[in-house]
């Protein structure tokens, strides 16, 4: 979704993560009404004209970096506006990936298969939000991992079985960003894991019911 400035003079992006002071609020008016609405908007003109449907990650540092602004901007936009679901952000930010996938529904376009680790330790003395260099694995309140090393298959078959219940029925995308494992081996321990939690079959007649 990208993130604007606070006001039309700035020159970097400006993520507002708080109400106050005042200037937040007004800048976060700023950024939505003035730049990302409109911006969007005949962005999903031109994608419905042709037929195409755009994901975006919900990313912190982003303006769209949860289910309640994703959601916002695709009544305001327009359904060819979609989401890209990476579970990893959502665990981080301490939403549930689950309960997320319930309320966005069929807004889901796409999804990475990505896992994170969440350090309790680190988070219990500064939060989690975290701005350190990812190679500073002992220090950060968390870390990206393949599937299976931040959160148990049971986490992740869950996620699975939701994602089939809202209807999502295409690609789940390994995105290798772990720093402990090399890619080869991070890819071939993430597509395994995949296979063990994913559903392949459709589910046929409901014959108990």
């Amino acid at each position: 979704s990208g993130c604007p400035g606070g006001s039309p003079q700035d020159t970097v992006s400006n993520w507002i993560t708080c109400p106050w002071p005042p200037e937040f609020t007004e800048a976060l008016k700023y950024q939505w009404d003035e730049v990302a609405i409109p911006y969007w908007t005949e962005m999903n003109r031109f994608a419905a004209a042709h037929g195409v449907k755009l994901a975006l990650e919900m990313h912190p540092g982003m303006l769209v970096y949860n289910v309640e602004t994703m959601l916002r901007l695709r009544r305001a936009a327009g359904d060819a506006i979609g989401c890209n679901f990476d579970p990893s952000h959502l665990f981080w930010n301490g939403a549930d990936p689950v309960a997320a996938i319930r309320a966005l529904g069929d807004a889901i376009y796409h999804v990475h298969g990505k896992d994170v680790y969440v350090d309790p330790l680190n988070v219990k003395v500064n939060g989690c939000n975290d701005n350190k260099p990812y190679a500073r694995l002992l220090e950060r309140s968390w870390s990206f991992r393949t599937i299976g090393y931040g959160h148990d298959t049971k986490v992740w078959k869950d996620i699975m079985s939701a994602l089939r219940m809202v209807g999502y029925d295409y690609v789940v995308s390994i995105e290798h960003e772990d720093m402990v494992m090399s890619g080869e081996e991070g890819l071939r321990k993430g597509i395994a894991a995949l296979k063990e939690v994913a559903m392949f079959e459709p589910v046929g007649e409901m014959w108990w019911d």
